[in-house]
């Protein structure tokens, strides 16, 4: 696919399945582009297509089958996108950053494919409210499904999930407690942590 260059070929790539509940225009969206008026479109749609249907198959499906409709914060992030937000101190890393990450259509500097997006699960800020509540989910994720990175904010537990061709699996929040929560070689990262997430499905559509 070649790189939308019409309202005809936004649309046809908006249409694009990336997954059985997910398609790519619920991705596109980005306030940064609307109000800079910057085109949030990939320059190699293909890898964006390939990353997403990834993220969206492997991460975000088992997420919504088991706790309800998911809340899509940010998705796809255009390079351009994403350069001008770093600049601008818009809470966007540097591109380097951010390849096979935000920026779906740009691999890292090893060659690997990834795609991240931030989303609410409205499960989840109904029941755990309290201070830390997000480190519940943070657990089962971690646990159930292959995800290479999370990463929590204050606001709704909000967090960025990305799939990534080698993952890290390494948790980090902004929200209280800050910090580091788990990483290979941390002595909590291995095992079974189902006591952290006491409530929660035990497995994956459950």
């Amino acid at each position: 696919m070649r790189t939308p260059r019409s309202m005809k070929a936004l649309e046809e790539l908006g249409r694009v399945r990336l997954s059985q509940n997910f398609f790519f225009r619920d991705f596109l969206f980005s306030e940064i582009a609307a109000v800079y008026n910057i085109p949030n479109v990939p320059d190699d749609p293909d890898l964006a297509i390939e990353a997403g249907r990834r993220l969206c198959g492997e991460l975000l499906e088992p997420l919504q089958a088991t706790f309800g409709r998911l809340h899509l914060r940010s998705g796809y992030r255009a390079a351009a996108v994403n350069a001008f937000g770093n600049r601008k101190g818009l809470n966007c890393a540097t591109n380097a950053a951010s390849a096979a990450d935000h920026i779906w259509d740009m691999r890292d500097a090893d060659g690997c494919m990834g795609a991240t997006a931030c989303i609410v699960v409205p499960w989840l800020i109904d029941r755990h409210k309290e201070e830390g509540g997000w480190q519940a989910m943070a657990w089962w994720i971690h646990d159930h499904l292959p995800y290479a990175s999370l990463c929590f904010f204050p606001k709704l537990w909000a967090f960025n999930i990305q799939w990534h061709e080698r993952p890290e699996r390494r948790i980090m929040s902004y929200a209280q407690p800050r910090g580091l929560l788990t990483k290979p070689g941390m002595a909590n990262h291995e095992g079974d942590h189902s006591r952290l997430y006491e409530g929660f499905p035990l497995e994956v559509g459950g």
